[in-house]
């Protein structure tokens, strides 16, 4: 992985590509002002560099019958035990994201369920598969989520 640093086309780069990940090379180059060639061998470049590292499709969790969003904290029972959360946790695939965290608990996971008593399942699950406590905390509305990389706003 390269330490080269980005510059100001590059950071474009990835502002439309987070937007639109199947965009062409030919409406990326238009928009980053360079010849099709050129913003492709950007991107592998991105690419190779670990940067980019995967193009997906975002998914409305509410309309694939997820409604309910939680963020859950994991503190350990036993601090001096190994710490193997991620590898236990890994097989339940309504976990979206598993954070080791700094403070007074050790991690933070993203879940999305279709039912409070699925929650509620869940949870129980987490506690004995990962051997912890947890603190759940509910998301009512989400203003929004998933910002593109570099901020600023929609690129033209």
């Amino acid at each position: 992985m390269s330490s080269q640093p980005l510059d100001a086309t590059d950071r474009l780069i990835i502002q439309h590509l987070t937007r639109d990940g199947r965009m062409s090379f030919t409406d990326l180059a238009q928009k980053v002002h360079l010849s099709t060639s050129a913003a492709h061998q950007r991107v592998k470049r991105l690419e190779e560099n670990g940067i980019i590292q995967r193009y997906a499709a975002v998914v409305d969790p509410e309309a694939a019958g997820l409604p309910i969003t939680a963020l859950l904290s994991l503190t350990p029972f036993d601090p001096g035990a190994p710490d193997d959360v991620p590898d236990r946790l890994r097989h339940l695939t309504e976990i979206e994201a598993c954070w080791s965290v700094a403070g007074s608990s050790s991690y933070v996971l993203l879940v999305r369920v279709s039912r409070p008593a699925v929650l509620e399942e869940l949870i129980a699950t987490i506690r004995s598969t990962a051997r912890c406590s947890t603190t759940t905390t509910m998301v009512l509305t989400t203003p929004w989520e998933s910002r593109p990389a570099f901020g600023g706003s929609t690129p033209a």
